[in-house]
């Protein structure tokens, strides 16, 4: 608590300090009054009265206020990848909508080939074409697990963000465009 309210300034000009009398009687209010807190305040230990009054600076401008920065909104998560229309699929089998660009990826490793598809994908995405053809390969060579590797994980692939943001879906290719070995991929349009 602070002691009661001193006149700042006595009709001579100068401070006045609290008496004998005022302080004690401010000291026996402070031991009367409870804290609002749990914690009590340490009190401070009072000048003597012989002690020559602080000289007051004068009050320094304000300091401009830093705006603070908003933040960004998060991006909004990419849409779900969407399947071919069944319009789209069917023009596409029969040659009617023309498939823009091919990839190959037989005999790659499954590194070389996340690279191919990858900026592949970035340059379709980036000439503004529509739909693409990826070719995996089936690999039922002789039933061995092993083989096919290409086939299952490229669908995996094209489901990851770094891929989602330049793909709109993808589908197994028609038989005469490879049936199980290669899918058709349709590209997310560049935003103007």
């Amino acid at each position: 608590m602070k002691p009661p309210s001193q006149d700042p300034k006595s009709p001579r000009g100068r401070r006045r300090g609290l008496s004998e009398e005022d302080r004690a009687l401010w000291e026996t209010v402070i031991k009367q009054v409870r804290p609002l807190r749990k914690k009590p305040r340490p009190t401070k230990p009072h000048p003597p009265m012989s002690a020559p009054e602080p000289v007051l600076a004068k009050p320094s401008s304000p300091r401009p206020v830093t705006p603070i920065p908003v933040p960004k909104p998060a991006k909004a998560p990419m849409p779900p990848l969407a399947p071919l229309g069944r319009r789209e699929r069917a023009r596409l089998s029969r040659g009617r909508n023309e498939i823009d660009a091919r990839l190959d990826l037989h005999g790659m490793t499954q590194h070389r080939a996340h690279q191919a598809l990858h900026l592949f994908l970035q340059r379709a995405h980036h000439e503004g074409l529509t739909f693409v053809l990826v070719i995996t390969g089936k690999g039922t060579v002789g039933g061995d697990p092993e083989r096919g590797v290409l086939r299952r994980q490229v669908p995996q692939w094209l489901s990851l963000p770094e891929f989602r943001s330049l793909i709109v879906g993808f589908e197994e290719a028609h038989i005469g465009h490879g049936g199980a070995g290669a899918l058709y991929v349709r590209i997310r349009r560049t935003r103007a």
